[in-house]
């Protein structure tokens, strides 16, 4: 069976009340989180494959996403990169889910966005949810803060786990053509949300398993999963290591400080506090790269 651009597999299973819950590389897949965290919900509900693109050579620039060479039981096998769709079917009171693996596409962009919009709507999904993650200028040692779609802190399950957006109606500057996907099913009245996960800009990890966790646990507030899918103890772990390297880099030492007053003097509260006193420049770095990644 074809819809668009993409095969779906046989037999195509029975699905109802379906949730979405994508993520985007590598435009906001910083620290792979949202890799990771798709590939946790899959491993967890023994997700099966449901959809791929029959020609993804059509989409994507093979030079630079590349190709990658395995061997599977002492055959070697060449993996062409490829938008990949999972699915599982609720147990008890939860929904069934889509898990899509989304790439930016290098040509063809309209026909790629308009093939995954067909695919939704003939499966008649009930909200498509993207979670992801970028850089901004907060400390490793506090609480990662999730952002989330304009009035998404307003849902109670959510209530003290989001961090409001700042308004981004000013915003001008590269953004995902992707982000034409949320706008159709806009039009269509699908409901849309979508979380990003602030990493700390000088770590970079390839892969942040702290910002994975926190990802997860959003999303099991969200669809009231099971509270053993969050793995925080891999991502404690990594961030521990970090803060006894920087005990030793003085000058990495003294912007993690100022992360935290800055961190701490941002959060919301009910008691006036007064302001701290960081240099003219932190601030200007501050405020600017905040406001550049919200804008995303």
């Amino acid at each position: 069976m074809n819809i668009g651009a993409f095969e779906i597999f046989e037999p195509v299973p029975k699905l109802q009340n379906l949730q979405v819950v994508s993520m985007l590389h590598p435009w906001v897949d910083a620290g792979s989180v949202g890799t990771l965290t798709l590939n946790r919900l899959e491993d967890y509900f023994d997700a099966k494959e449901f959809a791929r693109l029959k020609t993804p050579g059509r989409f994507f620039d093979f030079t630079r996403y590349r190709p990658e060479t395995q061997t599977v039981d002492g055959i070697r096998e060449i993996i062409v990169p490829n938008t990949n769709i999972y699915y599982t079917k609720g147990v008890g009171d939860l929904p069934d889910f889509l898990f899509l693996h989304l790439m930016e596409p290098h040509a063809f962009a309209e026909t790629y966005i308009k093939s995954l919009m067909d695919l939704l709507k003939a499966f008649d999904i009930k909200r498509y949810c993207r979670v992801s993650g970028m850089y901004n200028a907060v400390p490793h040692t506090r609480p990662l803060k999730v952002t989330g779609s304009p009035g998404i802190e307003t849902i109670t399950s959510l209530k003290g786990l989001i961090t409001p957006r700042q308004s981004v109606s000013g915003y001008t500057g590269p953004t995902s053509i992707m982000n034409s996907l949320n706008e159709e099913l806009d039009k269509q009245g699908i409901d849309t949300l979508s979380f990003m996960v602030h990493l700390p800009h000088y770590l970079n990890f390839e892969e942040d398993y702290s910002g994975s966790a926190r990802l997860t646990e959003i999303l099991c507030a969200l669809y009231d999963l099971p509270a053993d899918l969050i793995d925080k103890e891999r991502g404690t772990e990594q961030y521990s290591d970090v803060g006894t390297d920087i005990e030793y880099n003085e000058r990495v030492k003294a912007l993690v400080v100022q992360l935290e007053e800055y961190y701490d003097n941002n959060q919301p509260s009910d008691s006036s506090q007064e302001d701290l006193n960081l240099s003219p420049d932190v601030e200007k770095f501050l405020r600017e790269i905040t406001q550049k990644l919200d804008g995303q």
